[in-house]
């Protein structure tokens, strides 16, 4: 017979350690990521193929590459018809990824970090009307997505900016996503189920967030002139500020450090500097502001506000900044998939029962 637990509850599993990793730590305290053994800013300037590398390795996966992959027949004809449909692309990413198969979990992982960015691009062309474009053998992950969704050879500029964008958000720490892709994986489910539910935990606005608010928020106020008068509106009415703040760091978000150095590379060299520029300036009043009427919070800049303006400067629409950040996270979820895999143990967390008994 089993008896109710006497364990304190901690609803939502706040504080509880669930696992063991070698894949990324975060240090919301010291404003500190590790991924694979090197803090983020080491990663920065590493190919997007050498982190997956990284965390596979670490994970205990040796040896599995990744590289862009052409998507089957069937997953082709299923997101014409999400498309014609206008289904939602993240709607579109779980419903194509569950049609992927591969025998094993190396292939699995492979296929599925490989064949993401192939399945988002066609998307996001078939609702603009166009056709799908094959991925080609010449080009790594991010110059292959960025060709296959605008049709023309990326720059240089751009392919670096998205690469750090992906390593930047390959893998942070046991989120709800991550938990999910590991419980699934922890019953002996194959990887492909693993990663369809996870993207849908993604999918969640109080997990996924939105970094498209935080870019709406610089171009409504237009001038760096207008800042302080519109932030100080906000704040006063009692409206968030899009893109400060973080539940987790309580410092700056290393995140937004490395896509701040990145976005600034990417702009000056292959993008509009005047659009950096005033983010900038929202971003510097933003922290001021913050500090004078909440300097007990330690409100700093997030992962969003850079991740808004970095993929706007890439050329993606708001409606797939969601898909583009699993096209980076599902380096970790497999990367967790495969570490949950090597320890062969079912997640079965207990619960307290709160309701009436018979009499």
């Amino acid at each position: 017979m089993q008896t109710q637990s006497a364990a304190p509850t901690s609803n939502g599993l706040d504080g509880v350690i669930a696992a063991e990793t070698r894949l990324s730590l975060v240090d919301g305290e010291r404003g500190e990521l590790i991924v694979a053994g090197q803090r983020l800013e080491q990663l920065a300037d590493r190919s997007f193929e050498e982190v997956v590398t990284l965390l596979w390795d670490a994970a205990g996966a040796p040896g599995a590459q990744a590289c862009c992959a052409a998507i089957p027949c069937a997953t082709s004809e299923l997101l014409r018809d999400a498309a014609r449909r206008r289904v939602e692309p993240m709607d579109a990413l779980r419903m194509a990824t569950g049609t992927l198969t591969a025998s094993g979990d190396v292939a699995a992982a492979q296929l599925l970090v490989g064949s993401f960015p192939t399945i988002v691009a066609s998307y996001a062309r078939l609702l603009r009307g166009e056709e799908p474009i094959a991925p080609r053998a010449d080009l790594g992950l991010a110059a292959n997505y960025l060709l296959m969704s605008t049709g023309a050879e990326p720059h240089a500029e751009l392919v670096h900016g998205l690469n750090v964008y992906l390593t930047t958000v390959a893998d942070h720490g046991l989120n709800a996503s991550t938990f999910t892709a590991r419980v699934i994986a922890s019953t002996g489910a194959d990887f492909v189920s693993a990663v369809t539910g996870a993207i849908g935990a993604l999918k969640g606005p109080l997990h996924g967030g939105a970094p498209g608010p935080a870019l709406d928020m610089v171009f409504e106020i237009g001038d760096a002139g207008r800042a302080e008068a519109v932030l100080r509106g906000k704040i006063e009415r009692g409206e968030r500020l899009m893109g400060f703040g973080h539940r987790v760091y309580k410092v700056r978000d290393p995140r937004a450090d490395v896509l701040g150095i990145a976005a600034a590379r990417m702009f000056a060299r292959a993008g509009d500097m005047r659009l950096y520029e005033l983010a900038r300036a929202v971003e510097t009043t933003a922290l001021r502001l913050l500090e004078e009427y909440k300097p007990s919070r330690r409100l700093q800049t997030n992962v969003e506000f850079y991740t808004a303006l970095l993929l706007h400067g890439l050329g993606i629409d708001t409606a797939f900044f969601t898909p583009t950040f699993a096209l980076g996270r599902v380096a970790g979820w497999t990367a967790h998939c495969f570490e949950q895999r090597a320890l062969g143990r079912l997640i079965r967390p207990q619960s307290r029962y709160v309701g009436r008994r018979p009499a």
